[in-house]
């Protein structure tokens, strides 16, 4: 009936998604299992993407040529930079979603690869022979054989939903659990886990007050996630709004306690620490009066909203009384209440930095199997894992992405080496060269390699070289090109910043905080008409550049001096357990982990640097 598949992908999520779509573009045969066809690439909890840090993934999954950010341009209703007043190193695009496009696009997009292939059933077992998978077992008894299968089980695994006091199974509402992996993958040696996370109740939009609440505009002059031509930046936006829970909102969550399954021990995985449900909220920070909750549409022509910050799996009854105390919402109703949901992981210490697992060949974890959340930090799993089982059945080399290379890097590297006992979620601040790893340059670090492996087409990777060239020659010309006093003195007076006194070029003009390449087009008429001829990235990428010269150079040093450990490697079946020397932690985490370079080894935790010491020494040998 199935042919033998190059890869396998079980699971239609954003990581099943992003997996399926890279290998097939790269060459392998793929068949996407899901358990509905209807719900793939679902948003299951809020309409959107990017964010903090997120947007930076977003944006290097698309520079690799995934479609993460051509699907949310497709389907994007409202655009922001977020942290525009901060340094480039922070800003981050964040786009609203019309939830039914976003699912409808990735499918089309799918549907319209060449060898993907869709398969809709439960997968519930796997195919393993001499620690080797061979292929995965469906419901109703068929076998399927492939040469990898890529797992991206996103919180279906053994899924519990809970609302107060009633808990019933299921992966999402209104979909079954998935069983028969975790008890099989355990039974092979894996060791597994248990998380949580929640979602907010939706709510009718005609039923609210929008007077009472803080209208949020899209920027005025949205970007988009895509590099490529084939995305457009918005014309027409959405607006959403801000309000806030108060005291009495608070009182009334309180009420509902003694039957919240977080606070009666009924949920036993541990939540996401920086995405607290409302009761957890105002549980840990009683001192506060008021939350800001987003009112967020969930598409362009829906009535259904998000209420982002109000995530709970309170009673829903409790639940209906609350949200009716916020500004606002008086007369809301509810389309559906808000829910907790319990599902296993497996510790990502047990993976290779391929996403590939230690104790069984050519199998993959990608997303929430790992212990992540959100949406971005599962596609950017699914790509790499995808990518890495198909080069694995044309037997090439792997595609690693290092710390330094990469905001995805950095998650795997975290994943692998650190591990995680909560939902993981990417932060600018987990990322030591952020100033390297910027979301304007992500095409700039990444098209060349995502060209090389098949994935990124000819026509990005010409539009990338071309940017550089153009942002080379506008950097040299701005290092030339010198401004007299009289010509832009008055013009510096209006900006109240100091006027020069002799010559001076444009590229330490723009050192200055005040002045960016906006305010020099204002000071000259011949030099606005110069500066555009270039396109606005290149304008961007020279002055980032120009501004930030000393801070990238001292981040590259640091790269450079941390290259020699990563390319340090380290033999596969090396014996830590036979040097005495080793601390017994050390030795303990060096054995499990098996890292593949002593930059890897360096960064696990419980590897103290006498260790490294001693592991640099046996090497030697």
């Amino acid at each position: 009936m199935f042919p033998k598949y190059d890869v396998i992908v079980v699971g239609a999520g954003h990581a099943g998604c992003e997996a399926a779509h890279a290998a097939a573009k790269m060459g392998s045969s793929v068949l996407l299992c899901t358990m509905n066809m209807n719900t793939i690439a679902q948003m299951s909890c809020n309409p959107a993407m990017g964010g903090v840090a997120k947007g930076q993934i977003v944006r290097e999954i698309d520079a690799l040529g995934g479609m993460s950010g051509i699907i949310s341009d497709k389907s994007m209703i409202q655009f922001r930079m977020l942290n525009r007043s901060k340094g480039p190193a922070m800003w981050s695009p964040r786009s609203q979603n019309d939830r039914m496009r976003f699912a409808e696009e990735w499918r089309l997009a799918l549907e319209e690869t060449p060898k993907v292939d869709f398969w809709q059933e439960m997968i519930t077992g796997l195919l393993i022979k001499d620690k080797r998978v061979m292929g995965v077992k469906t419901g109703i008894g068929i076998e399927i054989a492939a040469e990898t299968v890529v797992l991206t089980n996103g919180t279906f695994l053994n899924g519990i939903i809970h609302i107060g006091e009633k808990q019933f199974g299921g992966g999402r509402t209104g979909e079954s659990a998935s069983k028969g992996i975790t008890e099989e993958l355990v039974s092979a040696g894996f060791e597994a886990g248990r998380m949580k996370t929640g979602t907010p109740p939706r709510v009718d939009g005609r039923s609210l007050d929008y007077s009472k609440m803080e209208i949020q505009y899209g920027d005025e002059n949205p970007e988009k996630f895509s590099y490529s031509e084939k995305t457009k930046p918005l014309t027409e936006q959405r607006t959403c709004w801000i309000t806030y829970t108060n005291k009495e909102v608070h009182e009334t969550l309180e009420t509902g306690f003694d039957r919240s399954p977080m606070f009666n021990g009924r949920i036993q995985g541990l939540g996401p620490r920086y995405c607290p449900s409302i009761e957890d909220k105002i549980n840990r920070f009683a001192e506060r009066e008021r939350h800001q909750i987003f009112v967020e549409p969930e598409g362009w022509n829906t009535v259904e909203i998000y209420v982002n910050g109000f995530s709970t799996s309170l009673p829903e009854d409790v639940q209906y009384k609350a949200i009716r105390k916020i500004a606002g919402f008086e007369n809301a109703k509810m389309f559906r209440p808000g829910y907790a949901i319990e599902y296993d992981y497996f510790p990502p210490t047990q993976l290779k930095p391929t996403l590939e697992t230690q104790l069984v060949e050519n199998l993959y974890f990608a997303g929430q199997i790992n212990g992540t959340t959100g949406y971005e930090e599962a596609a950017s799993q699914g790509l790499v894992a995808g990518i890495n089982a198909s080069l694995k059945v044309q037997e090439k080399e792997p595609f690693l992405l290092k710390r330094s290379d990469a905001y995805i890097g950095v998650l795997i590297d975290d994943l692998i080496n650190k591990g995680t006992e909560e939902p993981y979620r990417m932060f600018t601040s987990r990322a030591e060269f952020r100033l390297l790893l910027r979301q304007d340059n992500a095409d700039i670090r990444l098209t060349e390699l995502g060209y090389q492996i098949g994935l990124a087409d000819e026509k990005r990777l010409q539009n990338v070289r071309y940017k550089k060239e153009q942002t080379a020659r506008l950097i040299n010309d701005l290092k030339q090109k010198k401004l007299e006093p009289d010509q832009i003195n008055k013009g510096l007076e209006k900006i109240q910043t100091a006027p020069i006194k002799e010559k001076i070029t444009i590229e330490k003009l723009l050192k200055r905080p005040q002045i960016t390449l906006e305010v020099i087009k204002t000071l000259d008429v011949e030099l606005g008409n110069y500066l555009d001829q270039y396109q606005a990235d290149q304008l961007e990428q020279a002055e980032i550049q120009i501004k930030y010269e000393s801070y990238i150079e001292k981040e590259q040093q640091m790269v450079e001096k941390l290259s020699n450990m990563e390319n340090y490697k380290i033999p596969q079946r090396f014996d830590y357990l036979a040097i005495p020397a080793l601390s017994a932690e050390g030795k303990q985490k060096l054995h499990k982990i098996r890292p593949e370079t002593l930059g890897q080894a360096s960064r696990i935790s419980g590897v103290s640097p006498a260790d490294l010491s001693i592991l640099t020494v046996y090497l030697g040998r």
